[in-house]
């Protein structure tokens, strides 16, 4: 395969219920979520058509939908539904998704949690 272009979105935020603690379920918290999408972007970049790419101002909806959509105990398992999300898309090949938890449930301070997935088309 031949080297792949770029597309990333940064800092998508949205308010879900994920967790594995029964306050995390009943109070929700913010997560925020970075995607890169790995494509192909020669064609779009030729007939300077959306139609040609991967709109990523729908990516971001479907993102957010997933954040604020059906709870999950796991980050993991909340990554991996998002970049089940994003691989329906034909023109993309990968996805990296970072999800951030800022407010996890730990009792020394800290700034972030975070887990990154890589997820590719050719293991589906």
């Amino acid at each position: 395969m031949s080297e792949l272009d770029e597309i990333t979105l940064t800092g998508l935020r949205g308010f879900g219920f994920h967790g594995v603690y029964p306050d995390e379920r009943r109070d929700g918290q913010e997560f925020v979520v970075d995607i890169t999408l790995s494509l192909d972007t020669r064609r779009a970049a030729a007939s300077d058509d959306v139609t040609d790419t991967v709109h990523y101002g729908e990516v971001a909806d479907e993102v957010v939908a997933v954040i604020t959509g059906a709870p999950v105990d796991l980050i993991e398992t909340l990554a991996a539904r998002i970049a089940d999300t994003v691989l329906m898309r034909d023109a993309v090949e990968r996805v990296r998704v970072t999800v951030h938890k800022p407010s996890a449930p730990i009792t020394v301070p800290f700034s972030d949690v975070t887990l990154t997935i890589l997820r590719d088309r050719t293991k589906l």
